[in-house]
Formats: structure tokens, C-alpha cells, sequence
């Protein structure tokens, strides 16, 4: 999950954004959509890197987990695609869905708005830049020949 550090949430825009480089005013994105838009963001905007990002948990000793494992659970129980309308679905649903890949989430810290924002989020990663959740291939290291 380490090309999460190359993914942002721009507050006030819909959807991803692949940070492609600084500027001396700020950073310059491009779209995860079909459009791959580029922009100027400026230094005052919030952005927020999904690797930055953790969710709240209940039970847990850092009392939070990574967005990145949040995902991964994601992958491993619902594959490539999570089928659940967000705009429809009521917050007993949502939370029945991070229930179902992170049952300690603190019921407390978590919004129905934060679930609602993984799940699009996870959609649009799975869809525009699948490479997210690609494996590590260990490179295993040539041992010398002992003489």
C-alpha cells in the first residue's frame, strides 16, 4: 500500500488525486478518473494523503488502523468492487460493512460520511489504479558462495 503516498483527497473536490509534484505554489494532481484532468493545487488547500490516514478502533493498542489495511480487508472479502450504493444505503448498512472487514472500529469516532468515503474511495483505486493493491514481490538476495 505504499503508492498510497501518491494518493490524495482534495477537501472542497470530489473524487482521487494522484500527486504528481510539487510546485512553488503548491502541487500539481492529476484525476483518478477517466478524464486524468491535471491541476495546480494551491498551498492553502487541505490535502489529505491516504497513507496519512487512519480509522479509529475500539479494541486496538494504537487505538487506529491504516486506511492501507482497511483496504486490503476490503480486497480480501469483497474483491475488486464493493456493491454497496452509498447514496442509499442507511447508516446501519454502512456500518455493517466496516463492521464486516474491521469489527473494532470505534462506533464513536467513525461517521456514516467516513464509511461512505472509504467505500468510493476503494472503488475509484480498484478501478483507476489497481497497482494499489499489488503485493510486494520479494527480491530474494544472492547468498555468496561459501569457499
Amino acid at each position: 500500500m505504499e503508492l498510497l503516498k501518491e494518493v490524495a483527497n482534495i477537501s472542497g473536490q470530489s473524487g482521487l488525486y494522484r500527486i504528481l509534484k510539487p510546485t512553488r505554489t503548491g502541487v500539481i494532481v492529476e484525476s483518478l478518473d477517466g478524464k486524468k484532468a491535471r491541476s495546480v493545487v494551491g498551498a492553502n488547500a487541505r490535502v489529505s494523503v491516504l497513507k496519512d490516514i487512519s480509522v479509529y478502533m475500539a479494541n486496538h493498542q494504537d487505538n487506529a488502523i491504516p486506511l492501507g489495511d482497511i483496504f486490503l480487508a476490503i480486497r480480501e472479502k469483497h474483491g475488486e468492487k464493493v456493491e454497496i450504493n452509498v447514496k442509499n444505503s442507511t447508516d446501519a448498512d454502512l456500518f455493517d460493512f466496516l463492521d464486516s472487514v474491521a469489527p473494532d472500529f470505534d462506533r464513536e469516532k467513525v461517521f456514516a460520511s467516513d464509511v461512505k468515503k472509504m467505500i468510493n474511495w476503494y472503488n475509484i483505486l480498484s478501478t483507476n489504479m489497481p497497482e494499489v493493491f499489488a503485493t510486494p514481490v520479494e527480491v530474494e538476495t544472492e547468498k555468496p558462495a561459501e569457499a
